[in-house]
């Protein structure tokens, strides 16, 4: 099944392999603008059925890490297009993750010096990496100004204005990101949001941004062109596993189903309740008839596994990173390459566009 070619809704893909979003620092923290190289990293990718782009954050105070392409100016919308350009040109899908990191930033990263952002003013025990007067620094992530009302409809706008310029770039979709300790996820998380307001609370009000923000997209792209990512049981970034994912994580597939949002992706990042049968995810199926996606520690026996079990495509992540042409060594079971962790996020393209495919 999974290298089948897949119709969802007026999008066809190649097969069901999905490249995940990985964050990889190659462009200029000055502009944020996409380039040249980044064109041609997603274009030796493109064998892959749908590619999902690094985390694009949506604002410049939405930024949390150095030198991640930005999507908040139609600069940055124009060295996109030479990304969708690229992945076009061989036959490729492309969707753009839209991003907030929240608390997970440092003011020394934003243009303005602001404060990182929140739910509430709770620290995140996590460390961000700024320029400081000897190079490349790691820092504790500041307490986050808690965001008014007026602040939070200005961060939908935010999403909003991101996901024209997505579509103004080429795009095929848009993928939020609602997981792994960002904006979104804080808002969810009963531990590090401590509001009285109507985002707080109860699990409706925590996930109201969630749920602003996708109505705010779907405003202008069609739902079904449409993923919001989930990261149930994740502890990523000082977070704690929600205390109740089987109610949580139902309801929010049944409000995206209750949209007609296309894809609901599921990242497990202990890579181990995804792949033994747990209950949540047969519970997320049923609520949700939309095009699922599941990511973390799969091979090409795990994934044709998930399949059986009802998922639609599956994803991975770093054996992309080393494996350009990965969906033709997994269909003739060949070795993949390793990745070198230690050029994941440094500039150049060292690790990033010089891995070597198979020979002919």
């Amino acid at each position: 099944m999974l290298f089948e070619s897949v119709r969802l809704g007026s999008l066809d893909l190649a097969n069901r392999v999905v490249m995940a979003p990985m964050t990889r620092c190659r462009a200029d923290h000055r502009d944020a603008v996409p380039n040249a190289m980044m064109a041609e990293y997603y274009r030796q990718r493109a064998g892959a059925g749908l590619i999902i782009s690094e985390g694009v954050p949506v604002s410049d105070n939405a930024r949390g890490y150095l030198n991640t392409p930005g999507l908040w100016n139609e600069a940055q919308a124009e060295g996109w297009g030479q990304v969708t350009a690229a992945v076009h040109g061989a036959r490729g899908r492309i969707f753009a993750q839209i991003w907030h990191c929240g608390r997970i930033a440092h003011s020394r990263l934003h243009a303005d010096a602001s404060l990182p952002v929140g739910p509430s003013a709770i620290a995140a025990r996590a460390e961000a990496f700024i320029i400081g007067p000897q190079g490349l620094e790691s820092v504790p992530c500041e307490t986050p100004h808690a965001l008014s009302e007026a602040e939070i409809a200005g961060v939908v706008g935010d999403f909003a204005r991101a996901a024209r310029l997505a579509r103004d770039a080429g795009f095929d979709g848009i993928e939020i990101h609602g997981a792994n300790g960002y904006l979104l996820d804080q808002f969810r998380c009963p531990f590090v949001n401590r509001r009285s307001d109507r985002y707080g609370g109860s699990l409706e009000n925590r996930c109201r941004l969630l749920f602003e923000v996708v109505d705010a997209v779907t405003a202008v792209w069609e739902p079904e062109r449409v993923c919001v990512r989930q990261s149930p049981g994740g502890t990523f970034n000082d977070m704690q596993p929600d205390p109740d994912p089987l109610g949580t994580y139902t309801y929010v597939a049944g409000e995206l189903d209750r949209r007609g949002i296309g894809l609901l992706h599921l990242y497990d990042q202990g890579e181990t309740w995804i792949h033994r049968g747990d209950p949540l995810f047969a519970a997320v199926r049923a609520a949700y008839r939309g095009a699922l996606v599941v990511c973390g520690g799969f091979d090409r026996d795990k994934a044709e596994a998930a399949l059986a079990r009802g998922a639609d495509l599956v994803a991975f992540g770093k054996p992309l990173i080393s494996n350009p042409d990965l969906v033709e060594r997994m269909r003739r079971r060949l070795p993949w390459a390793p990745w070198q962790a230690n050029s994941f996020y440094a500039p150049g393209p060292a690790g990033y566009i010089d891995y070597s495919p198979l020979a002919a």
